[in-house]
């Protein structure tokens, strides 16, 4: 790159533009980049919830954009056109952050950061960070922290792996190894000891839930994708005053509470994390701890947003999410939640077509027929074991 004629022509746009300079206020300024060689409509859904996440964590979203190649830039993941452009808008804008809605390597991340001298956060890295601030139990605190160190550790391998021969061997090590070697060795014992206190934790929830299991009391998991209205429906049911924010991961610790049906019976009913697509695999790993916890389910309450425009998408997400924790074959019962969203006569013919249960969680006379396929479906497992 010629940088003395790219400097010229940021400058000569500068000039140009000057009256649409936009001040930033309080918290920092983001553009949202897409790129991808897919869908256009994969690429619209994707991109718009990459934005929600951003406004969940109080970044300012400024402007978007969006590039289709045929294949993407191994080095600027954009095209070197397009990232000279995106430079210019961030000045223009005074954005100090650029967001991607895709997971980068650590060279992609390095090489435009070199380029643009602006922070750049990539998906994975966007929702750990949502991750961190929201988990409030230790187990939730652990497994958080678990899935930065999972993501962080590979990054610093190949951060500097020359440095790595400098030390080493027989007497290289403690006081004569690399900041390098130092760090790898500190994350490694930190990621070993989150590990062993996982399975502790692992082990006393397994000894709550033998304990479950021997007063014969059914357990119903509610699932489904993030913010799609989980924890409003377990209020709802159950008089709960479990956190409702209208934004992604708003839940992120297991909760229980009892549910009595009007037959007498009474259930467990426990809100899990939200799944999202393309989950980032060290969070699935991470909580595996939590969402082992699904298996001992008699049923999962599957619920989906269907005022959300891509809802189809959404379900297909949770479903290959299932079938990756082996969780296919627990029965479910689907719940169209947000119905009052969209008109009657749409919500009637998805109900239909998908043979679910169709509720406003916020309104609580909605969910009676709901209590009934609970009871009906509890009584009929009971009636086979």
């Amino acid at each position: 790159m010629d940088c003395g004629a790219f400097v010229q022509e940021i400058e000569n746009e500068i000039l140009r533009s000057g009256s649409n300079l936009r001040l930033v206020g309080n918290g920092p300024g983001a553009i949202v980049v897409s790129v991808c060689t897919g869908s256009p409509a994969d690429q619209e859904y994707r991109l718009e919830e990459t934005k929600e996440l951003a406004v969940s964590q109080g970044i300012h979203v400024f402007d978007t954009v969006i590039q289709r190649l045929p294949q993407i830039n191994p080095k600027y993941v954009l095209g070197i056109g397009k990232i000279r452009e995106v430079i210019i808008q961030a000045l223009q804008m005074g954005a100090d952050m650029l967001v991607f809605d895709r997971d980068l390597t650590p060279a992609q991340v390095r090489a435009i950061s070199e380029i643009t001298e602006m922070k750049v956060l990539d998906r994975t890295q966007l929702i750990l960070d949502i991750f961190a601030k929201r988990a409030h139990t230790r187990a939730g605190k652990i497994q958080v922290e678990l899935a930065q160190l999972r993501y962080i550790l590979p990054r610093l391998s190949q951060s500097g792996t020359a440095l790595s021969r400098l030390g080493g061997g027989i007497g290289g090590r403690g006081p004569g190894e690399t900041k390098l070697e130092t760090d790898h060795r500190r994350v490694r014992n930190r990621i070993s000891h989150l590990e062993r206190e996982l399975m502790a934790l692992s082990h006393h929830r397994g000894q709550q839930r033998s304990k479950r299991t021997r007063h014969a009391v059914p357990v119903v998991s509610i699932v489904g994708y993030t913010n799609a209205g989980k924890s409003t429906l377990l209020n709802g049911l159950t008089h709960g005053q479990v956190s409702t924010q209208d934004r992604p991961f708003e839940t992120l610790d297991t909760v229980s509470r009892r549910l009595h049906l009007r037959t007498g019976d009474e259930v467990i009913l426990t809100d899990t994390v939200g799944f999202i697509r393309d989950l980032p695999n060290d969070l699935l790993k991470a909580f595996r701890t939590t969402l082992d916890e699904l298996h001992d389910a008699d049923f999962l309450l599957h619920v989906v947003d269907i005022s959300a425009q891509d809802f189809n998408q959404q379900i297909t997400a949770v479903d290959k999410i299932l079938r990756e924790l082996k969780l296919e074959d627990v029965p479910q019962i689907m719940v169209l939640n947000k119905c009052d969203r969209v008109s009657p006569e749409e919500a009637e013919a998805l109900c239909r077509r998908r043979n679910a249960i169709g509720i406003s969680a916020n309104s609580p006379q909605t969910l009676g027929p709901l209590r009934t396929a609970i009871a009906g479906s509890i009584s009929q497992k009971m009636s086979f074991a």
